[in-house]
């Protein structure tokens, strides 16, 4: 009998293991593309205007020192002072923030970062395996 035991506990502990997992699979792969305002001049305060990024992982909001405002998808990697300088040649002075969660470049807003996304969908598989 101590046999069947361990092999049922087995089949739980796999089950919750496989079961924790297909969450994790169904909830990474169902998001969609993150979207970012896209807004390009002087009076971006009330910009509604959406993009959905293709290739581009983050959302900037450039701001230059003479009010001018860009706000759009960008690629994290290219979030540098160095790079954006090279990006926007005809910015003179300016101050920028990049972030990766829905709509984060507009006015006041938080951001979720994509490790942190990942962490919350793993959470149900390790409490799955801790709980057998």
């Amino acid at each position: 009998m101590p046999c069947l035991l361990g092999i049922e506990s087995s089949m739980k502990m796999m089950s919750s293991a496989l079961l924790g997992l297909l969450i994790s699979f169904t909830v990474l792969s169902t998001s969609s593309a993150l979207q970012c305002y896209r807004c390009h001049g002087y009076s971006t305060v009330n910009c509604q205007n959406v993009q959905e990024c293709s290739y581009e992982d983050s959302c900037l909001s450039l701001s230059e020192k003479g009010g001018k405002t860009i706000r759009q998808c960008i690629r994290y990697t290219d979030c540098d002072n160095l790079r954006l300088t090279q990006m926007f040649p005809s910015v003179d002075g300016f101050t920028y923030r990049c972030c990766s969660s829905n709509l984060c470049n507009g006015g006041i807003a938080t951001a979720t970062s994509q490790p942190a996304l990942l962490l919350g969908a793993l959470v149900p598989v390790l409490l799955g395996l801790w709980v057998l």
